[in-house]
């Protein structure tokens, strides 16, 4: 067989196979969906890795949030809360969109001296 015969008898096949809507558009599909869903795996495991790291307190918080020592920052707290006058307060409209607001808190202040 000649070399021109050789090619000829190689590329019947060759161009068989380049028609074949299957090995044309489905391989490259199939290896897109496979490929694909490997590489989310890989993306969302680094998503969930950094969230774990996020979720981590530093020292410091992680003592306020301790629930043995719960008690004395409510403490803490209480006593902050303690000396402020939590009964003598005025309700103050906020102005409308329309409304000047400047104009319409110093008439709430003016008003209530």
């Amino acid at each position: 067989m000649s070399l021109r015969g050789l090619w000829v008898y190689m590329a019947a096949p060759v161009r068989k196979l380049q028609k074949n809507r299957t090995l044309k558009y489905g391989i490259p599909m199939l290896l897109l969906v496979v490929g694909g869903s490997f590489g989310l795996r890989e993306f969302t495991q680094i998503r969930y890795d950094a969230q774990k790291l996020k979720k981590k307190l530093d020292p410091a918080l992680e003592a306020r949030v301790n629930n043995k020592k719960q008690s004395a920052i409510l403490q803490e707290e209480y006593e902050k809360l303690k000396d402020l006058d939590l009964d003598g307060w005025k309700n103050i409209r906020g102005p409308r969109p329309w409304e000047d607001s400047k104009e319409q808190q110093q008439a709430q202040l003016n008003k209530s001296t």
